[in-house]
């Protein structure tokens, strides 16, 4: 199709000729084509002077719009920017960034020839699959902004590609380790091949000329895969000797070298049998189910690459006069306003200010479907602005946003090793030395009855007993599941948490910001010698910094009232003095003197000056989440420190039978204790500072990510997801993965069992014994990552 049919085509269909969007009453018409916007055609006018035209005869999709308000680059020319995301080649540096909008090869291809017109670019590489272009520039005859711009100009705006050394080390340590596979792939191919020429030669028949050619080329074939395919085993074995320990690696290197150097005695010796088969097949095998290990674990830890990429680099600032500036994200601080676009990441967690807007909180929360936000919201750090630009005050930066917490709480939990894991790893190490004595024991025996046999039973002995399998089979799995839970938005905080959570066969939640949304409103007020809008005055200033969900009722009221010597006292309410008086906002009992009844009461600890009567909503799913616990077969129950009518109100609505009101954090504790004193194992659900302590002493715990990081610290779990549904969810994945550990370890141990009288009988030769050992480790692996899949919304355990 030529270009003067697509425009014909495109005229009829009312379309933009540079990016395929309707055009509108306000479209623009230049040469006879329709625009719709002066964006495009100014690119499509660029395209035509630069004599770049063939791109609209060659592209099958069109290109992205170009931004009618013109992106300010000008930031990324900081000496800051450029140390951080660059590399220095020779004739100056090299950057990637990244686009949405390169959506063929046309796009590639127009890239690549709008940025080498520009005098100073030594060199620029797009790539439509992956979305990045690499360009070499010299920063002396060229700014990287008037590249950018150009892009962008072109409707290809970039984004500079964040965590990209991370990334980049992350390539090269898969390219080393495909590199020592095709090695070693190679390498044994060819060893058993001139292995098999003297495995045929039953009748010892062929020469020795030529048997001992096809021993020297195996040598050869094989030095490289035992010493440099093989390095990783090689490397680990000098570690554990260097500490003073044996472990797998001195078994998998130990049995390599013992038949690599064994078999090359035979050689020079002339001796009736070599090994360098098995020595490769266990390189090869081995390296086989370690890259599968590798990829469960690269599994699990995607969130927390994910989390390091969602930081953006740049943020959009707004002055006060409206303009707007691209700063590093370093220098914007609290109380800034941040301009976020459509299809932006929101760069600190930020109130909103405007009007409602969505945002894509899927990487933070595992929600698939956008958050409506509305004005004095807070949108989160790492969500994607959906719909339309929003604009934000700043509340909290850099490591204090909400990202940046969940971050550390992931890499914690992958940092962590848990005692199952631990207790599998001093088995194994066991198990190693048994081994070996063994070994020494079978080749003993053999050495003084079948001296020309004692070398190779013992090495089948060494090699397929070798417990990769056993070593592999809880640590892979326990990796698996836990990057399920991320991927759901559940974050395992403590390894050991997620074998206790099998277990649990009752669970206690708390009501506020746990079965209720955690946004309550005010419904009405009551004063005592005190004008309303004084009290409401107050009780912001005393609610003012209170992460207590009850304090977001408040949160629309101003208060420029000076807050001395705040105190909580948890389970009662808040202390403080305002203008010398001492005021007190909480129960009835602390606050007034008063009977409890529910509210919220403002007063002097002695008299009543206020009453707040505070309404909360229910979460949609509380229901839902509460009946598929109950069907997983366990016991559900409400611990709240709210007045008895609502907690009652909330338990009936769920389908909670057992509910307990005016419960202090002390009592929460001592029910948890007598729950547990008669045998019971307890999961705890909340999200407050008041749940902090009993978090603690739970069994397993959970909090929800919206509720204070002191109750964070405390838990085993931290629920980003707003859905409840997530718990049994959990629930049903841990009691999966123990089910996976034990299926693990039986195979473990019962290949073990079966192989190793085998081999020390001598039924096993080393290259089947190589296969055999790869096999069990590769079995385990694999039903590991079964895990890996995110659980079904049917939460079947």
């Amino acid at each position: 199709m030529n270009a003067a049919v697509a425009s014909e085509i495109e005229a009829a269909e009312g379309t933009c000729h540079h990016c395929g969007e309707a055009l509108r009453a306000d479209a623009v018409f230049n040469g006879g084509l329709g625009y719709c916007c002066h964006g495009c055609a100014a690119a499509s006018e660029w395209i035509a002077s630069a004599h770049l035209d063939d791109y609209y005869r060659l592209r099958s999709t069109p290109a992205g719009r170009v931004d009618a308000d013109p992106a300010d680059f000008s930031a990324w020319d900081r000496d800051a920017v450029i140390a951080g995301h660059s590399r220095e080649v020779p004739g100056g540096r090299e950057i990637t960034v990244l686009t949405d909008a390169m959506r063929c090869a046309a796009c590639a291809w127009l890239i690549d020839r709008a940025l080498r017109r520009h005098a100073g670019v030594l060199d620029a590489v797009a790539n439509a699959v992956t979305g990045r272009i690499t360009v070499s520039w010299d920063p002396a005859r060229v700014a990287l902004s008037v590249l950018m711009s150009r892009l962008a100009a072109l409707g290809y705006r970039p984004w500079l590609a964040t965590g990209e050394a991370r990334e980049q080390a992350q390539k090269r340590e898969r390219r080393r380790w495909l590199m020592r596979l095709g090695v070693a792939g190679l390498g044994a191919v060819q060893a058993m091949m001139f292995a098999e020429a003297l495995y045929l030669d039953t009748a010892q028949q062929m020469p020795i000329a030529t048997r001992d050619f096809f021993r020297w080329i195996t040598f050869l074939v094989s030095t490289p895969v035992v010493f440099y395919a093989g390095w990783p085993f090689l490397e680990g074995m000098w570690r554990e000797l260097r500490g003073r320990r044996i472990g797998m690696d001195t078994l998998i290197a130990g049995s390599t070298l013992l038949a690599y150097f064994a078999s090359l005695l035979e050689t020079l010796r002339g001796g009736p049998h070599v090994w360098y088969d098995a020595a490769v097949m266990f390189v090869l095998l081995l390296l086989v189910s370690r890259m599968f290990d590798q990829r469960a674990r690269g599994i699990a830890s995607a969130q927390v690459d994910a989390l390091a990429r969602a930081r953006p680099v740049l943020a959009t600032r707004e002055g006060a006069n409206g303009s707007r500036e691209q700063v590093p994200l370093a220098e914007l601080g609290v109380g800034d306003v941040a301009w976020v676009a459509a299809g932006e990441t929101v760069p600190a967690d930020g109130e909103l200010m405007d009007h409602d807007a969505a945002f894509d909180e899927a990487l933070i929360t595992g929600e698939s479907t956008p958050v409506r936000r509305v004005p004095g919201d807070i949108a989160l750090a790492g969500s994607l602005c959906r719909e339309h630009p929003a604009r934000l005050r700043v509340v909290r930066t850099g490591s204090d946003t909400q990202l940046s917490q969940l971050t550390r709480l992931v890499e914690q939990a992958q940092g962590s090793r848990p005692a199952l894991a631990l207790l599998a790893d001093r088995v194994a190490g066991v198990f190693v030395v048994a081994l070996l004595l063994c070994a020494l024991a079978v080749y003993a025996w053999w050495r003084q009855h079948d001296p020309a046999r004692a070398l190779e039973v013992t090495l089948a002995v060494l090699v397929v007993s070798c417990p990769c399998a056993l070593s592999l089979a809880i640590p892979t799995a326990l990796t698996a599941a836990h990057g399920a839970l991320a991927r759901i938005g559940v974050l395992g905080v403590r390894g050991d948490a997620l074998a206790t959570l099998a277990r649990v066969d009752r669970v206690v939640f708390d009501k506020t910001g746990t079965l209720s949304q955690g946004k309550p409103e005010l419904e009405g007020v009551e004063t005592f010698g005190l004008a309303r809008e004084d009290a409401l005055r107050i009780a912001a200033a005393l609610e003012h910094g209170s992460r207590h969900p009850l304090a977001q009722a408040f949160a629309h009221i101003a208060s420029h009232d000076r807050v001395e010597a705040p105190r909580s006292v948890p389970g009662l309410g808040l202390e403080a003095r305002i203008d010398g008086h001492t005021w007190r906002l909480g129960r009835a009992d602390f606050a007034a003197a008063r009977d409890d009844d529910g509210a919220l009461w403002l007063g002097d600890g002695g008299r009543a000056s206020a009453r707040f009567a505070i309404r909360e909503a229910l979460r949609p799913d509380a229901a839902a989440a509460v009946a598929a616990l109950q069907a997983q077969g366990l016991s559900v129950e409400l611990c709240s420190g709210d007045a008895a009518p609502a907690v009652q109100r909330f338990a009936g609505a769920v389908g909670i039978a057992d509910a307990r009101a005016r419960l202090s954090p002390e009592q929460k504790l001592e029910h948890m204790r007598s729950l547990q004193a008669r045998g019971d194992v307890v999961a705890m659900i909340g999200d407050g500072l008041n749940d902090a302590p009993v978090l603690a002493g739970a069994d397993v715990s959970l909090a929800m990510a919206e509720g204070a990081a002191l109750a964070q610290r405390a838990a085993d779990f931290v629920v980003t997801s707003p859905s409840l549904l997530r718990i049994p969810q959990a629930v049903a994945l841990a009691r999966r993965t123990q089910s996976i550990v034990r299926q693990n370890l039986a195979w473990a141990i019962g290949y073990n069992l079966l192989a190793l009288p085998l081999a020390a009988a001598g039924l096993v030769t080393p290259w089947l014994a190589a296969i055999g050992m790869a096999a069990s480790s590769l079995l385990v692996t694999l039903n590991a990552l079964r895990l890996g899949r995110a659980p079904k919304e049917g939460l079947a355990p």
